[in-house]
């Protein structure tokens, strides 16, 4: 019977004129309650990682291993909460702006550059360059304020 309706009403001519991408759009959109709890549960994940990575530094042998391992995932983690607040379209179209496109490039890049430099290359300290990294130029790809205080301390540290 909601056939026909739809039919009858027009309805379905117009979703025949939608293209794939708004289709897709419509069948994932989250309600706000349900985004909120995505991202409060992806954030708590990966700040839990990010704390468990940097209590397991001191761990004899396999500390390392782990501090990297669990450092990583918490970022990644934390930066997908964010994609539940504001969509992930809407999230990448942001991070690829023009003032935020180079911090976007160095956050992406630098938790594959940090696995590498202390998994393949057995150098710890250019891992946790990579680690320091990831996490100044994520708060600089989504707090407006922290693009002034890094380009400062960058400028102090320079002089």
């Amino acid at each position: 019977m909601d056939k026909l309706k739809s039919v009858l009403s027009g309805e379905e001519a117009r979703r025949d004129d939608r293209t794939i991408l708004e289709t897709v759009n419509e069948a994932s959109t989250l309600g706000w309650a349900t985004r909120v709890k995505g991202f409060v549960a992806c954030f708590v994940l990966g700040a839990a990682c990010t704390i468990l990575g940097v209590c397991v530094l001191f761990v004899p042998r396999i500390g390392l291993t782990l501090f990297i391992v669990f450092y990583t995932f918490g970022n990644i983690c934390t930066l997908c909460s964010t994609m539940f607040l504001m969509g992930p379209m809407k999230q990448l179209k942001r991070m690829c702006d023009k003032t935020r496109a180079l911090a976007t490039t160095i956050m992406i890049v630098s938790p594959f550059t940090a696995a590498i430099s202390f998994f393949q290359w057995k150098n710890f300290g250019l891992a946790l360059l990579f680690c320091i990294l990831q996490l100044v130029f994520m708060s600089d790809s989504y707090q407006l304020c922290s693009r002034e205080a890094i380009l400062k301390m960058v400028s102090l540290c320079l002089k």
